[in-house]
């Protein structure tokens, strides 16, 4: 991913990719923890205080490699989510500012996710981060502010972001997706519906929208018939356990109308609106109800739960996150400034998008051969370890390859378990190189001593 990487210094880019491979090896390890010894260390954390090193600049190659690898699907969603980062316990850090109370201390991130229906992550395409300054919570209420001095400017950014690209890539249709934060009439008016342009999905947060008509959208939702069901599973959360969910899909064509803005005038604008409404929730459960809206024309059942299956692809970015959080914890990093924490933050998104990657590659690839993924001493490495007997001369597929990693971070690979997850995944990753350098160093004594 930084194959391409250009910081006006060879060995500058040449130190990217090793710090990117060490932080890699061992991404639940502190920055000291992962380098092997002091050296290492502080050419890492000399490597994060250089004046071009930016986050923008290490992501750049990943951004390129990200759009090569959408030209080879016919339809790719771009998925934007905001995630805080809480340092209250690490004040040190200069340059960050409030979270959602002037007591905790942070950073917020903001990426793009290119996700396939098939919720194959294919990488990063953008990422945004924001500060907050002391005392300024509470002004983004304020109506008579215009949008570009507000944070939620940064979705109608987004899309303007996904749409240029869209232009570009030909044979390639771009979905932009949002959470209910998203929901910005602003963002409507960026969105029309040219062939050349990027489609946009969006749950809503603002339900009691007036309509052209007069009537209001929930009117609208409550006079329309039920068109189709849809069930799926949904993922365990922190509140709640994974459970089979069915919805009931209500699909509207309308036309919403444009609210006051204090700086502009901007016109009605036509929508399609999606109610998904859970059936038979179990008792003591919240249902699960959805009302989404896109430009897209939904015509037919099939059509709509195509599209309600596209949102389901937004829990990637969520999994993405807890990558982030949980496996390379980097809300644990002690850099000294926003600077500095910015560019290791960018090496940590590659990182957990390579372990989603892997993961979701496995289960819809599952007979590709591993060495498309895997170098040929990480995969003789690990099927040595786990399989007690030497490697075979072809290289096995990247479901068995993806189940011994797996394996290594404490997946039982039983009938019953599935696919493994990203947690499993994450850790068997780490400690392939540790493997890699026995079996290398175990070879350099045989030939030494015949």
């Amino acid at each position: 991913e930084l194959q391409d990487i250009s910081l006006g210094d060879k060995r500058l880019n040449h130190r990217a990719q090793q710090v990117l491979e060490t932080l890699g090896a061992k991404p639940t390890q502190s920055i000291p923890g992962a380098c092997n010894g002091w050296y290492e260390t502080r050419a890492a954390y000399r490597f994060f205080d250089h004046p071009t090193v930016t986050a923008e600049q290490i992501l750049a190659p990943h951004f390129a490699c990200t759009e090569e690898r959408l030209r080879e699907h016919p339809r790719v969603l771009c998925i934007q989510d905001t995630s805080e980062l809480d340092y209250t316990t690490k004040k040190g850090i200069v340059g960050l500012g409030p979270l959602n109370f002037e007591s905790r201390y942070g950073m917020y991130i903001h990426p793009t996710l290119a996700v396939t229906p098939e919720r194959l992550a294919l990488g990063l395409l953008d990422l945004h981060t924001f500060v907050r300054e002391p005392g300024s919570l509470g002004k983004d209420k304020d109506s008579r502010r215009p949008l570009e001095e507000k944070e939620s400017v940064r979705w109608v950014d987004g899309y303007a972001r996904v749409n240029a690209l869209a232009e570009e890539l030909s044979d390639t249709r771009l979905t932009y997706v949002a959470d209910r934060e998203g929901d910005i009439y602003d963002l409507f008016v960026e969105a029309p519906i040219p062939e050349n342009s990027a489609d946009w999905l969006v749950r809503v947060q603002h339900r009691d929208r007036c309509l052209a008509d007069g009537r209001k959208l929930n009117e609208a939702l409550d006079a329309a018939p039920v068109l189709t069901e849809i069930t799926f599973e949904r993922p365990a959360t922190k509140g709640a356990k994974a459970r089979q969910v069915t919805q009931e899909i209500k699909v509207v064509r309308v036309t919403l109308k444009a609210p006051w803005r204090p700086d502009r005038t901007l016109p009605d604008v036509t929508v399609t609106a999606l109610l998904a409404t859970e059936v038979n929730p179990p008792a003591g459960e919240e249902p699960l109800n959805w009302l989404l809206l896109t430009n897209l024309a939904v015509q037919s059942a099939q059509e709509a739960i195509e599209t309600l299956s596209w949102y389901l692809c937004r829990w990637q970015v969520e999994i993405f996150f807890r990558i982030l959080k949980s496996g390379c914890r980097i809300e644990e990093l002690q850099l000294e400034t926003r600077e500095r924490l910015e560019p290791a933050l960018a090496l940590y998104m590659i990182i957990a998008w390579r372990v989603l990657y892997l993961t979701m590659l496995g289960r819809e690839c599952p007979e590709l051969p591993c060495d498309a993924v895997f170098a040929e001493e990480e995969w003789k490495a690990v099927y040595l370890v786990t399989q007690k007997q030497a490697p075979p001369e072809q290289p096995p597929s990247l479901d068995t390859m993806v189940r011994m990693v797996a394996s290594l971070g404490g997946f039982l690979n039983r009938k019953s378990d599935g696919f493994p997850g990203p947690k499993t995944l994450w850790i068997g990753l780490q400690r392939i190189p540790d493997f890699v350098m026995a079996l290398e160093a175990y070879r350099s004594v045989r030939d030494s001593y015949g």
